[in-house]
């Protein structure tokens, strides 16, 4: 028999201090987000499942919670990612010409965890930059992306870029069953030479090299220089190791203390991005805390494919390893009905002060506020003065 405060598995409450620092970093990753000139959407949380999962969004359907709606009868999801809503709201309720800039800061739900220890509630933060297919807007949502860590006070970055368009190009030609090549993505995942033998046996020569190949691809800048002498010569490969050459050269200049790699089989989410694509790691984390790249094929489903480009966070995650920040110090007040002393607390804290009246019966009890100061009664004025 279950108790009645137990929570699903993977489903936690946020306690005040955690929640505090979520809420706190929220606001400095939206006001980042703002500096660069994004906007801010608020999706809903529910949608019809046929809008949350078409396109890119399909990949998603094993992870997203159905359910009915009593008002219509219609199956609805609960969003499990934000990207196909928001390319939804640039396609067909903004549906502007030129670049939109849009940014989201909110929860999705997952059937399961995507580990031991994670969350099946995650608080998503992202940006998503529409309308411009240059490297321009690669590099934008890279620096925002490298800018919200650095802001949450994570060192010891390092950032690990690769490209969708290098399988396609060793692919090229090769006619494969759509089975196989997710069979060959997770031998790629996972650098498994053997699955890899056995995935590709029956592909043209140039192709099995290739993603044998792609398994070793990965380290310093180095890697690109081999990269174009052991894969195949195709302008999908070329363009994207050159792209890659162009966003490392200037996120160097930019972040000379973030580590850059490349791992040219890494195709997380391989249907989803259609160029560059990136991760982001701190030191001591073995999954990423920033994912993102290229998708423009994001709002074909929606009837206007324009570029896109972007990334997302859980907002948790990167708390729980962030640096505790010091408590914003708080004033202590009486508690009491004299009009005067009512009306200095409402006047300190329109002046954006946070002040805490201590009730009746309750003067000896600990706080969750760090109280540096107290409203006190000098003289017949109330007065604010160190503790």
């Amino acid at each position: 028999m279950s108790s009645a405060w137990l929570l699903p598995e993977h489903i936690a409450d946020v306690l005040p201090a955690q929640a505090r620092r979520i809420e706190e970093l929220r606001r400095d990753l939206l006001d980042g987000a703002r500096g660069y000139g994004f906007e801010l959407v608020m999706p809903p949380l529910l949608e019809h499942l046929d809008s949350l999962l078409s396109g890119a969004g399909r990949e998603l359907d094993l992870k997203t919670f159905k359910l009915v709606d009593q008002l219509s009868g219609r199956t609805l999801g609960v969003r499990a990612d934000t990207t196909s809503q928001v390319a939804r709201i640039d396609a067909h309720l903004l549906n502007r010409r030129g670049v939109t800039r849009l940014c989201y800061c909110g929860p999705v739900l997952h059937t399961r965890p995507d580990g031991l220890h994670g969350t099946r509630e995650p608080l998503q933060f992202g940006a998503e930059i529409y309308g411009h297919a240059g490297l321009e807007a690669d590099l934008e949502v890279q620096e925002l992306a490298l800018d919200a860590l650095q802001r949450a006070g994570v060192s010891q970055l390092t950032l690990d870029m690769g490209d969708a368009r290098i399988v396609r190009g060793v692919l090229a030609g090769a006619s494969i069953e759509a089975s196989a090549l997710g069979q060959i993505y997770a031998a790629l995942a996972a650098k498994d030479q053997a699955a890899m033998d056995a995935v590709s046996a029956a592909l043209p020569a140039s192709a099995r090299q290739g993603l044998s190949a792609l398994l070793r691809l990965y380290g310093g800048q180095e890697v690109l220089d081999v990269a174009r002498e052991a894969l195949p010569q195709h302008p999908l490969i070329a363009a994207a190791l050159d792209d890659l050459t162009w966003l490392a050269q200037h996120l160097r200049e930019a972040y000379p203390q973030v580590r850059i790699g490349f791992d040219l089989a890494d195709h997380s989410g391989y249907a989803y991005y259609s160029g560059a694509r990136f991760a982001i790691f701190a030191a001591g984390t073995s999954d990423a805390l920033v994912r993102g790249g290229r998708y423009d094929e994001v709002g074909a489903v929606f009837g206007r494919n324009r570029p896109a480009a972007g990334f997302s966070m859980d907002l948790k995650q990167l708390v729980a390893i962030a640096p505790t920040r010091s408590m914003r110090p708080a004033i202590r007040a009486p508690w009491g009905e004299q009009p005067e002393l009512r009306a200095a607390v409402r006047a300190l804290r329109e002046q954006g002060e946070s002040v805490v009246c201590i009730l009746p019966g309750h003067e000896h009890e600990g706080e969750e506020f760090a109280c540096d100061r107290e409203l006190a009664n000098v003289q017949g004025r109330w007065l604010v003065r160190p503790l």
